[in-house]
C-alpha cells in the first residue's frame, strides 16, 4: 500500500475536520528527517492518537503551535468514540 493510499484510507476514516486536519500535518511531518517519523507513520495507519500525541510531544513547537496540535489530537480522540 503506498502512502498516498493509506493516509487517502484514514481521513475516509476520520469524520471529524480537526482529525482530518491533524492528519495532514502529520503527513507533511512524515516528509521531514525525524527519527521518530516510522512511528507517527504507524500511530497514525493504526488509529492511535494516544501514541501520536507521545510523539509529537517530543517535538520543539511554539506553545501556540502546540496547543493547535494539543486540540487537535483531543478533537482525534473524541471523533474515534464517535464511530
Amino acid at each position: 500500500m503506498t502512502a498516498r493510499r493509506a493516509y487517502d484510507d484514514m481521513v475516509s476514516a476520520v469524520s471529524d475536520q480537526a482529525a482530518v486536519s491533524l492528519l495532514r500535518w502529520l503527513r507533511r511531518q512524515l516528509r521531514q528527517p525525524m527519527p521518530s517519523r516510522e512511528h507517527l507513520e504507524a500511530a497514525v495507519e493504526h488509529d492511535d492518537p494516544a501514541e501520536a500525541r507521545r510523539l509529537v510531544a517530543t517535538m520543539p513547537f511554539s506553545d501556540a503551535q502546540r496547543h493547535h496540535v494539543s486540540a487537535l489530537l483531543d478533537r482525534w480522540e473524541a471523533g474515534r468514540g464517535e464511530r
